[in-house]
């Protein structure tokens, strides 16, 4: 498995929420060495508080599985999940979680607090830091153009 192929691929959708002025953020849903969910943030363009890649992912997973159930999933995406991107991931039972760029304000993987490490019923595994400067640079690059 090649994580670094499947964040650039998160990296890409990244880049596609540019273009509707959203914040970038991209996400991927992996399973069997195979991509079936695809998300970016839509928030801005859907006028939509829910609409984070890894919702837009995980809801693209589901639909493609026929299943709310994502075991033997892996979640790459650009930055680290806020409060309910991580609660949806423990919901959908995904796997593991890789992310690139920390989010100080709202990050959930142990930025913030560690969502993950509480007694909920599923705990995915976290790994943090792949392709972190790429996924910190598209972010950078946004919030300069909008100052």
């Amino acid at each position: 498995m090649d994580h670094e192929h499947y964040m650039a691929e998160a990296l890409r959708l990244a880049w596609e929420a540019v273009a509707d002025g959203d914040v970038p953020v991209g996400c991927v849903i992996v399973k069997d060495g195979e991509i079936i969910g695809r998300g970016r943030n839509r928030r801005e363009a859907d006028s939509d508080a829910t609409a984070h890649a890894e919702i837009e992912a995980i809801r693209d997973a589901c639909a493609r599985l026929g299943s709310w159930r994502l075991h033997g999933c892996t979640l790459y995406v650009t930055l680290e999940p806020c409060p309910m991107c991580a609660g949806a991931i423990i919901n959908a039972r995904i796997d593991t979680v890789r992310y690139g760029a920390r989010e100080e304000r709202s990050g959930c993987c142990g930025s913030v607090l560690d969502l993950f490490s509480e007694r909920f019923d599923h705990r995915p595994r976290v790994y943090r830091g792949l392709l972190e400067r790429e996924c910190e640079a598209v972010l950078q690059e946004f919030f300069q153009k909008l100052r």
